[in-house]
């Protein structure tokens, strides 16, 4: 049976705990100075070092060249405290859940009295210290205000409030806090690189996340990993699964779709959650986190986002980007309040699945939200759906349409019933004749699908609005051959996006209905497209 990683890579010396530097830095100068106390109180939430910290404080002031923040290694002290070590008769560790009568903290008192067996200090660490009783706590009270020179009360807990302000009020009090994502992935790297473990990219951030900044965590679920890795190593998917996240794919799927207001694909979406066999509650928190995220990316630019949002790759913020963009701040913000409304009410005895079905209809649906999230998103929205429309159609309805003089109506009036008769067909065929759409396949060039890329984007937007958000601000025309018409999309995501959902049939029936031509529709990415400019437009 092989050692648990939390318990193999506990540290020895302070120089070896992570993330804490605000408590082993002044623990290191006053074991350097000797002003050490008599009494302390490390706090903090699980898995970030209290114990472990106690146990390299009590192993500084036992060595034999000691007090010192650098214990020798080499004394039957440091060699008793080091981690995993056999232990010391002079260092006690209590836990409290199960010492915390008052019979029990009446005999550590009597016991502390007696001078060490071979150290310099007696050195009670007691674990849990929240769960001690009043009348324990009330019965230590005296010897930890006013303990014997050898004796020194180490107290760990995880809520601090618990303890009796008496108690708190007599010892140096250290807060330690959850390990930040960064430094916790250098970590567990390193470890990977000592096991030598072959780990793909992005299981560490879902480590990490899982772990939710705690060590011993991320340590135990690194250590499952491992155990359970195949000869490649641990794969990402094989990680997404044990731990429950959910795949980006489906995240992605559900923002487009609520971006592009698509209500078959978002249920479609939702009931592929439930198929793959995510749980309805963990898909509603991933969610959240996601919408929180491209909440971040639309308030910062583009420099400050990767600051952020560390862990995602450049392609993922670009695609992020755009579909932020599309939703747009107030939908943003008015989604997660949803979302995290819903996420509570999963508590109950309702089925999860149909509240977040219920989640997807409120978010697509500002129309019945007569609230001030609401109002803000209806606005918002009406203020994209005109900043959206393509401008081809636009300025193409400008040009046929100018500005009507009164003299040539007057002119155009018939002066007599037979003559409106005969105006009456011309003008039904000129109606028919703009109404019919372009039918241009025969020579028709790069150039000319450009020019005609609007209206193409205008027939998608009918058939589906998915495959309309997806194209109208990150794709351009960029081939045409016998064979196909060859369109570039900004990044792989959302190319990903585009080919799950099957849009190019959507493409190319637009192709026939605008252009007259029928040409398979083939996807690449090109990172240097920009559809917002004059040039991809003409």
């Amino acid at each position: 049976m092989s050692l648990a990683l939390y318990r193999k890579y506990r540290p020895s010396i302070f120089a070896d705990v992570i993330g804490q530097e605000h408590v082993t830095t002044p623990l290191s100068n006053a074991l350097s100075s000797g002003s050490t106390h008599h009494a302390y109180l490390f706090s903090g939430p699980r898995g970030c070092g209290k114990t472990s910290s106690a146990r390299i404080m009590a192993r500084s002031l036992n060595c034999e060249k000691g007090p010192t923040p650098n214990p020798c290694g080499q004394c039957q002290s440091c060699k008793d405290l080091v981690a995993n070590g056999p232990g010391s008769l002079d260092v006690i560790e209590l836990d409290a859940a199960t010492h915390g009568l008052v019979d029990d903290a009446r005999d550590l008192r009597d016991k502390a009295f007696f001078a060490p067996v071979q150290s310099k200090y007696k050195i009670y660490i007691i674990d849990e210290a929240h769960q001690l009783g009043p009348g324990a706590a009330n019965a230590l009270l005296k010897v930890v205000e006013e303990p014997p020179p050898h004796v020194i009360f180490i107290f760990a807990t995880t809520e601090p409030e618990k303890l009796i302000s008496t108690i708190r009020s007599r010892t140096h009090h250290y807060p330690f806090r959850l390990v930040p994502p960064g430094i916790l992935t250098t970590h567990l790297e390193k470890i990977c690189a000592s096991e030598g473990a072959v780990v793909a990219k992005g299981v560490l951030p879902l480590v990490v996340r899982a772990s939710g900044g705690s060590v011993r965590d991320a340590l135990s679920i690194l250590g499952q990993l491992l155990a359970g890795a195949g000869p490649d190593g641990v794969s990402y998917e094989i990680a997404l699964q044990l731990l429950g996240f959910t795949d980006g794919a489906l995240l992605d799927d559900a923002i487009d779709a609520i971006a592009a207001r698509d209500g078959a694909t978002l249920f479609k979406t939702v009931d592929r959650v439930i198929e793959s066999g995510h749980d309805p509650r963990r898909f509603t928190s991933d969610l959240l986190e996601r919408l929180r995220d491209l909440m971040i990316v639309d308030a910062l630019a583009e420099t400050n986002a990767n600051s952020i949002l560390r862990d995602l790759p450049d392609d993922q913020l670009e695609r992020m980007r755009n579909q932020s963009q599309h939703i747009g701040s107030a939908n943003l913000s008015r989604a997660a309040d949803i979302a995290a409304e819903g996420l509570t009410q999963m508590r109950g005895a309702t089925a999860p699945r149909l509240i977040l079905e219920l989640i997807c209809g409120r978010i697509l649906l500002p129309g019945g939200d007569t609230s001030e999230s609401g109002l803000l998103s209806r606005i918002e929205r009406l203020e994209r759906a005109e900043n959206l429309a393509p401008m081809g159609n636009a300025q193409t309805s400008a040009k046929q349409s100018p500005t009507p003089n009164v003299g040539d109506f007057k002119e155009s009036l018939p002066k007599s019933p037979s003559k409106a008769e005969e105006i009456a067909p011309k003008k039904v065929v000129a109606e028919e004749t703009k109404k019919t759409p372009v039918k241009a396949s025969a020579g028709m060039d790069v150039a000319g699908l450009r020019r005609v890329w609007p209206d193409v984007i205008e027939d998608v937007k009918k058939r589906r609005r998915l495959t309309w958000s997806l194209l109208s601000a990150s794709a351009q025309v960029l081939g045409l051959d016998d064979s196909a018409i060859t369109i570039g999309i900004v990044n792989a995501g959302a190319r990903d996006s585009f080919i799950r959902s099957e849009s190019d049939v959507i493409l190319r029936q637009a192709f026939v209905d605008v252009v007259g031509i029928d040409r398979k529709i083939e996807v690449v990415v090109d990172a240097s497209i920009n559809p917002n400019t004059p040039q991809a437009r003409e």
